[in-house]
């Protein structure tokens, strides 16, 4: 490859640590209890309740509203965590602005919805950090599941399945639980160790084993979970991160945002972390949100952002794109990468060419280009199914096949999250796949 001569710039500490601590606090502070009241009380309580329709776990939204300005926060989150156990995770990174907020009539009614996701935070915190349980378990069944991945859906799915009386054990690969919670998600929005907090809380109901080191293919098999236990729930995430098909992307300096973003989750001290002057992002979803707004704020110089459609295609919300650009991030739309520019085997600069979409919505290069000095480029371009040993399942746009009750093709066993077709990489709709499948299992077991 020809370079353009330039030293590539990577440095760690380029803050002071004062600066790494205002950058990284919580992105959304709790309410405190007044706060908390006076804005339940803007609630118009509607008896359709549009929020509720909207969120994914159909939690009853008016009403853990209503029992907030009644000074009931235990009740409300009782009323939340019924629908949803990691209520509290959602209240933290839900897109609420897409979702309830979006829907709520205040919303349309004034331009300013009520806080519901800061509204469901302070229940939620509520009965976690008091230690209070909402649930017991039943009396035990002696059925025992297996679980693959210690994510939102598999261990949504533990937890209904203990509430059931079942026992449920969860092969886990990584060192800790938690999955897109506890790795893939910007610190910012979660901090203070709140993901593995939320996962002391749901699995102390008991009847729930994590058991890590265990990956599917190589430690384990899906036949002989399958024989071992009485149901199997697969919850393996996206295991694989797509390329961008570009010559020379091993060279250094090009990574994928979502192993950046685990390290940068994983460590007790940023000033630690390898940081770019100039760092390009390549993606239009909430994982290229996310690392383009850290890379800032960890003190790179210049972050840009590029996506090859227009931004009302982009996954990631309006607000988090309003979010980075505040930060000091450049989002560039319509454009894609056309060759990667090295020195010395590592990257120095990213040459893009301009896009359009024809009269059949496919996206095409017009010619025009435009480079962009790179000391450090992330790939964000999503990520791919990675069976993971889960061989012989039915396969639909490469993710694994189910039905409404998140059946698989294969009999007794279930599959929920990223991994399904239809997938939607959020939280919510993880837990809420955990949820459908514990109780189809449940009534499966039971001959019902």
């Amino acid at each position: 490859m020809s370079g353009n001569d330039r030293v590539r710039d990577v440095a760690r500490g380029r803050l002071e640590p004062a600066d790494y601590a205002a950058n990284f606090a919580d992105l959304h502070p709790p309410l405190t209890a007044h706060q908390a009241e006076v804005e339940a009380d803007r609630c118009y309580f509607c008896h359709d309740a549009p929020c509720t329709v909207a969120c994914p776990t159909t939690i009853d939204i008016a009403l853990f509203i209503r029992q907030i300005a009644t000074r009931n926060p235990a009740g409300s989150g009782a009323t939340i965590f019924k629908q949803n156990i990691m209520g509290g995770m959602c209240a933290r990174v839900c897109p609420t602005e897409q979702l309830c907020e979006e829907a709520c009539v205040r919303n349309s009614a004034e331009g300013k919805p009520v806080k519901i996701g800061l509204l469901q935070r302070h229940a939620t915190d509520h009965l976690i950090e008091a230690g209070r349980q909402v649930f017991s378990r039943a009396a035990p069944t002696g059925k025992h599941i297996a679980i693959v991945g210690a994510g939102p859906a598999g261990l949504a799915c533990a937890h209904r399945l203990a509430v059931l009386g079942h026992e449920a054990t969860v092969f886990e690969a990584r060192p800790k639980p938690g999955g897109l919670n506890e790795y893939g998600i910007a610190a910012y929005k979660t901090v203070d160790g709140f993901a593995q907090a939320e996962i002391e809380y749901i699995t102390a109901i008991g009847g729930i084993t994590i058991d890590y080191g265990k990956r599917l293919g190589d430690d384990v098999t899906l036949e002989q979970l399958a024989q071992d236990y009485d149901a199997v729930f697969l919850g393996l995430g996206m295991g694989a991160v797509n390329g961008l098909g570009l010559d020379h992307e091993d060279i250094e300096g090009v990574g994928d945002a979502v192993d950046y973003i685990a390290d940068l989750r994983q460590t007790s001290d940023l000033s630690s972390l390898d940081v770019g002057r100039n760092v390009v992002v390549i993606g239009g979803g909430m994982t290229a949100i996310d690392i383009a707004d850290q890379s800032k704020r960890l003190g790179a110089e210049h972050v840009t952002l590029v996506y090859r459609r227009g931004a009302d295609r982009m996954a990631a919300s309006d607000f988090e794109q309003e979010l980075a650009k505040i930060d000091g991030v450049t989002i560039i739309c319509d454009a894609r990468p056309h060759r990667l520019i090295g020195e010395a085997g590592q990257i120095a600069a990213v040459e893009f060419e301009y896009t359009e979409t024809d009269g059949d919505g496919r996206l095409r290069g017009t010619g025009e280009k435009f480079t962009l000095d790179a000391d450090v480029l992330f790939k964000a371009i999503g990520q791919k199914f990675a069976s993971n040993g889960a061989l012989g399942l039915t396969l639909d746009g490469g993710r694994i096949a189910v039905d409404e009750a998140r059946r698989t093709s294969m009999a007794g066993v279930w599959a929920g999250g990223d991994c399904i077709a239809g997938g939607q990489d959020l939280t919510v709709t993880a837990v809420e796949d955990g949820k459908r499948a514990a109780q189809s299992i449940d009534h499966t077991l039971r001959g019902a």
